[in-house]
């Protein structure tokens, strides 16, 4: 399929989100284009400049392949980013490549002829007979009796690897040969097991692989030692560097996994302040935490728990009337559809004359369009906190804070999903049972249901 979008219209679009505060899913929505193409537009223009996007060469050599396998397989790269290092476009081209060289070695890289088929040949004369053993010289049968040695010592060798090793992969016969190589000619063993020489270095050099980062993982081992677990693969990275190794912080991170190592220094927790993006309203809400009747001022916000290396999302909604949280909703991504379905549940409790004030923090769920449209459908008045202000909105801030004291972690979860119940279950018996000093001893439900009687 043709490419229907230039280089100039791709030059603008990647100058527009290199120049801009914005992310790549923001660009692309604005543009109306899929997300992927245009990072790797992006990547693209980063790796090669603006001849990233010239036409796709169509052949490439064995040598070229081989290059591009050695890479990928040594540094661990993806496939997408070693098609960009390399200035790959042809789809699927490099697993096909893989899948050709596991088969039948380098010589499976070759290109293979197009073009009309050659004329037929004729049929070739029938072999010569091999002389009867009284007829072969005495060199002859002793190089034919070696080599019928190496071909059954090659055979019985298989046998004797491990239940996982068996098989005909390269890197098997690899592994075999040189086992033998002790016992038997090379060139021999090499025959028998049907595999050529480049092949053979080759596949050897792989599996001494790991054995070549052996003293590299040692000393990344005794710098994590040093700093107690505090260091990631970055810090570890920039160590290695300033004592002259000239190492690639991919390579440190996957050597760190294979060792176990990772960083004991809490991780960054999530933040919904990514930049400037649409509009923000001002602070009408200035902290009256506040309301002499339900409805009339909300308070929303997003905080994130952490299970297991999985994470868990609550985006809850306040009514300041009496503390009472009238709907929530959990993910395990912070997206739009987060906040979206939260509001939908809240929109259900308004009375037809409500038109509540509702305060957020300058997140970009809040400044996002639709969330500013699904608001203004209802009419209801934004409020944003100042920008890095908590207190702005401490009213949400403390009932996170209550939600996690009394509940997170008091508790042990195996699951995200056995955290998803609880929170459930927590928030369902904040509203109904737990009682406040400020609501004159009764629960947010009890207050409410209380006044609504009484008036």
């Amino acid at each position: 399929m043709k490419n229907q979008y230039s280089d100039q219209f791709k030059l603008q679009v990647v100058q527009q989100y290199l120049s801009g505060d914005v992310g790549l899913e923001v660009v692309a929505h604005q543009l109306g284009l899929d997300y992927s193409m245009v990072r790797r537009w992006v990547e693209q223009y980063r790796q090669h400049g603006p001849l990233g996007w010239r036409q796709t060469r169509r052949h490439y050599s064995p040598a070229f392949k081989r290059e591009v396998l050695e890479r990928r397989w040594r540094d661990g790269l993806s496939i997408r980013q070693t098609e960009i290092l390399f200035d790959i476009r042809a789809a699927g081209a490099i697993g096909r490549w893989e899948r050709q060289y596991h088969s039948g070695g380098l010589t499976a890289l070759e290109p293979k002829r197009t073009g009309r088929r050659p004329m037929p040949q004729k049929p070739p004369s029938p072999t010569p007979e091999p002389p009867a053993d009284g007829e072969r010289s005495h060199e002859e049968l002793l190089e034919e009796l070696a080599y019928l040695r190496a071909e059954n010592a090659y055979l019985k060798k298989p046998r004797c690897l491990g239940p996982r090793e068996t098989g005909d992969d390269t890197g098997q016969k690899a592994q075999a040969v040189q086992g033998l190589r002790h016992e038997h000619p090379l060139a021999l063993l090499l025959r028998a097991a049907s595999l050529p020489r480049s092949t053979f270095y080759y596949q050897l050099k792989a599996l001494r692989a790991d054995d070549l980062y052996a003293p590299l993982k040692a000393r990344i081992q005794a710098i994590y030692d040093h700093h107690k677990g505090r260091y990631g693969y970055r810090r570890i990275t920039a160590v290695l560097r300033q004592a002259g190794e000239a190492v690639n912080h991919k390579t440190v991170q996957r050597l760190m996994q294979q060792l176990g190592l990772k960083s004991r220094v809490r991780p960054k927790r999530y933040r919904a302040y990514r930049g400037v993006e649409g509009y923000a309203a001002p602070n009408t809400l200035q902290r009256r935490f506040q309301a002499q009747g339900p409805n009339q001022r909300w308070v929303t916000d997003i905080t994130e728990f952490k299970v297991n290396d999985q994470k868990l999302y609550l985006s809850p909604v306040m009514d300041l009337y009496n503390g009472e949280i009238i709907a929530f909703q959990t993910g395990p991504r912070p997206v739009f559809g987060l906040v979206k379905h939260m509001l939908k549940s809240a929109f259900d409790r308004l009375r037809p004359d409500d038109r509540p004030l509702l305060h957020t923090d300058q997140g970009w769920h809040y400044r996002h369009p639709n969330y500013r449209r699904l608001v203004a459908e209802k009419r209801i008045l934004r409020s944003m906190s100042r920008k890095g202000n908590c207190l702005d909105n401490a009213a949400m801030e403390s009932f996170f804070g209550t939600l996690k004291a009394e509940y997170f972690h008091l508790n042990r979860f195996d699951t995200v999903e056995q955290l998803q119940q609880g929170i459930a279950e927590y928030i369902h018996y904040y509203n109904h049972q737990r009682i406040k000093q400020r609501l004159k001893g009764l629960s947010p439900v009890q207050y409410r249901t209380q006044a609504m009687a009484a008036g």
